[in-house]
């Protein structure tokens, strides 16, 4: 879950590319409170860098925290953009 000013600065699909480029796969979407949620599974130095990135995330984004969550593998098969 990514906190702050998150929303309208492209950081979906910021995340996307970022994501497809380490080879981690999953979803990214926005939420209703502001957030951006963010849910990937890949190799864990993969997962770690794009878990490094949401930190700062694109140049407009304002990131005031990050909160990470284990989760159980899902298998899914590239990263998208959910609604």
């Amino acid at each position: 879950m990514v906190q702050g000013s998150v929303q309208g600065v492209g950081f979906r699909w910021s995340c996307l590319v970022e994501a497809r480029r380490l080879g981690v796969r999953g979803w990214v979407r926005n939420r209703s409170d502001g957030s951006v949620e963010v849910v990937a599974e890949g190799e864990p130095e993969a997962v770690g860098a794009l878990v490094d990135w949401l930190h700062h995330g694109p140049r407009y984004a304002r990131v005031t925290s990050v909160r990470v969550s284990p989760a159980q593998p899902q298998g899914w098969s590239g990263f998208e953009v959910e609604p």
